[in-house]
């Protein structure tokens, strides 16, 4: 059944055309994502769609029997609103009675009317399904991590307002769902249990989002935007790819036939034919008509080219770091020595403290435990999850020359203001542009070539995904792999850190957890994504052996031990046993929260035991591998 059609779809912004007469259609329980270069107008095309915004000219026609739900890239509105206020406004008079029940359940009375008139209430709850609903949105929220539903919607951060925003669209959009980077402000738990929602939805989706695992297992189609055309692809992210490679290498192959044909038209209009006869004249106007053709558009792919500053030895050194937020510890008791060339991916749910971490090493705010020690040598780089800091009065080109006139490359090459622009795919009149008219994908593009002009040798990136568009992420991972310096990295974008990470960071439980190697180097840590208890966090610093050979006292040599202890050995041989107990119990509450899906109250309480078994496993695999690694060292000890 056609869901949505639109035909001959026009728009400009400014003196650029961002869709150019671009015709298509939705078919019920299409799955399709949308991509495309930042600043090509992937949010006006679905503000267009969902009848937000007004296209220059063309049609959009919704199947009437089809309720549509759209969620904007960054919600506004309903300041004074509750957060379940906000989730109800669709149904006020759900709304109305759930609250008139509330009241009546608060001033009890004896006479007869008050309980005939909760009896009415109570029923009618009960048969129009707002009771079930109510529960479900509840379940939902929780799942996006928000548990207090009575809070103002106007003291929520942008990260809460737009989990709640997606809340309300998953809960009304029984039709078609048209959301705007749906993935952004989630964590890595719920992007999960989102991607799982989508497969298994009977839903019309509709998605701009640059999370590449998300597009890969979710959608069935691609539509990709490019320079004001729209190109339809079957399958997910990786049929895309393949697709669109083949499509260059056409489009590449086709341009060069034409440059033939135009070489041997001029050849022969060079010879001086007679041009008055009908044969010659014809062919005269072949040429130029082939001469004025415009071949398929080639989109210029950003160039990351940026000047270093040589980093010492000494990097970050933390030792003993600890952070509260209020009376809760965001973690504490961290050590850890960094060293160049390690790219560390930072992890955890929201709220666990990972900007704030980011801001310690920056110096913005000081930690309540310990200290970061900082070598001699180290330049900052901070790349900000929110870009509201740039000045819209200013041009593209300011901003840039704010940073500097000109940057000098490693091997000698210079590279002025103007170039870097075009580099950053702000060329010609779009370097002259104010920031103010840049799309929120090309703020951040901004946004990074200031950071890089700086020439820093330690890089920190808040959430770098967020609103910069596939071929951009590609592009950067890049640049990171081959980055000489030091890469700290907040990010829930899961193949984003598989692609540049050499280690973890994981918050979570007032702890931090060191992880060597990608997001999904180890299965058994993608599964539990929880941090050890405080008293087991403290990470040894780099190169430091737990288990070490030797030992000095006032330089004397210590005699080694050559076996575990008594006790030790104890532990040893009961850990597996304890650990399979642990494993048992951990699978039991997985069934159950699977069963309890639809309850939300039994569902929080599920997800704290979940916590609290994976904490406990984590504590003791760790202690395992200690063990075993001193088994390991005493049988190679001669």
């Amino acid at each position: 059944m056609n869901i949505l059609s639109f035909e001959n779809i026009h728009k400009n912004y400014g003196d650029k055309a961002l869709l150019r007469q671009v015709s298509g259609n939705l078919e019920e329980r299409d799955k399709i994502g949308i991509v495309g270069v930042n600043g090509t107008g992937k949010s006006t095309f679905l503000k267009i769609l969902a009848g937000i915004e007004e296209a220059d000219s063309g049609r959009v026609t919704l199947n009437k029997d089809v309720s549509l739900m759209y969620l904007p890239q960054m919600p506004e509105g309903g300041e004074d609103l509750t957060i379940l206020d906000y989730i109800f406004q669709w149904r006020q008079a759900v709304l109305q009675e759930l609250k008139q029940y509330d009241v009546l359940l608060s001033n009890p009375r004896e006479d007869g009317e008050w309980q005939r008139e909760l009896h009415r209430l109570a029923e009618h709850l009960q048969s129009s399904g707002a009771w079930e609903w109510e529960t479900r949105a509840k379940t939902i929220l929780t799942r996006l991590g928000i548990s207090d539903f009575s809070r103002r919607m106007g003291l929520l951060s942008g990260g809460e307002r737009k989990r709640v925003a997606l809340a309300a669209a998953l809960l009304e959009g029984d039709g078609l769902l048209i959301l705007d980077e749906p993935t952004n402000h989630l964590d890595n738990e719920g992007i999960g249990w989102l991607e799982k929602l989508f497969k298994e939805s009977r839903n019309t989706l509709l998605m701009v989002t640059h999370d590449r695992y998300f597009l890969n297992r979710v959608v069935n189609k691609i539509w990709e935007l490019d320079q004001g055309s729209l190109y339809e692809y079957e399958g997910n992210y990786e049929d895309y790819l393949e697709a669109k490679a083949a499509r260059l290498v056409s489009a590449q192959a086709s341009e060069e036939k034409r440059q033939n044909l135009l070489r041997n038209e001029l050849q022969w209009i060079r010879r001086g034919a007679k041009a008055r006869s009908t044969k010659q004249k014809a062919r005269i106007e072949r040429f130029e008509a082939m001469a004025a053709a415009v071949p398929e558009a080639v989109q210029s792919n950003l160039e990351i080219k940026a000047a270093h500053t040589r980093l010492g030895k000494k990097t970050l050194v933390f030792d003993g770091v600890g952070m509260r937020y209020e009376n809760t510890w965001l973690f504490r008791d961290f050590s850890y020595e960094c060293v160049a060339g390690e790219r560390i991916g930072i992890i955890g749910p929201n709220g666990s403290g990972k900007s704030t971490f980011l801001r310690l090493i920056a110096g913005e705010v000081s930690p309540e435990q310990g200290k970061i020690d900082i070598g001699s040598t180290v330049k900052i780089g901070f790349f900000r999850q929110q870009s509201t800091e740039l000045d819209g009065r200013l041009r593209v080109i300011d901003h840039v020359k704010e940073v500097a006139e000109y940057i000098v490359l490693p091997g000698g090459e210079q590279l002025s203001a103007v170039k870097l622009c075009e580099m950053f795919l702000f060329g010609g009149q779009a370097a002259y542009t104010t920031a103010a008219k840049l799309s929120g994908g090309e703020k951040r593009r901004l946004q990074l070539l200031k950071v890089l002009m700086g020439a820093p040798n330690v890089l920190l990136l808040d959430e770098p995904t967020n609103d910069l568009d596939t071929m951009t992420l590609t592009i950067l991972e890049a640049y990171l792999q081959d980055f000489p310096g030091l890469v700290l990295a907040v990010s829930h974008d899961r193949y984003f850190l598989d692609k540049i990470a050499t280690g973890i960071f994981a918050l979570e439980h007032g702890a931090i957890r060191f992880h060597k190697g990608n997001y999904s180097d180890d299965q058994a840590f993608l599964e539990q994504q929880t941090a050890v208890p405080a008293e087991d966090s403290i990470e040894p610093k780099r190169n430091a052996n737990p288990a070490a050979k030797t030992e000095t006292v006032c330089g004397a040599p210590v005699r080694r031990k050559t076996k575990l202890s008594f006790k030790e050995q104890q532990e040893y041989d009961g850990l597996e046993e304890e650990l399979g107990g642990l494993e048992a119990a951990l699978e039991q509450v997985s069934r159950e929260l699977e069963a309890s899906a639809s309850d939300y109250l039994k569902l929080q309480e599920l997800t704290r035991k979940q916590a609290d078994l994976n904490q406990r496993i984590n504590a003791r695999l760790e202690r395992w591998a200690e063990l075993e690694e001193m088994i390991q060292e005493f049988s190679q000890t001669p």
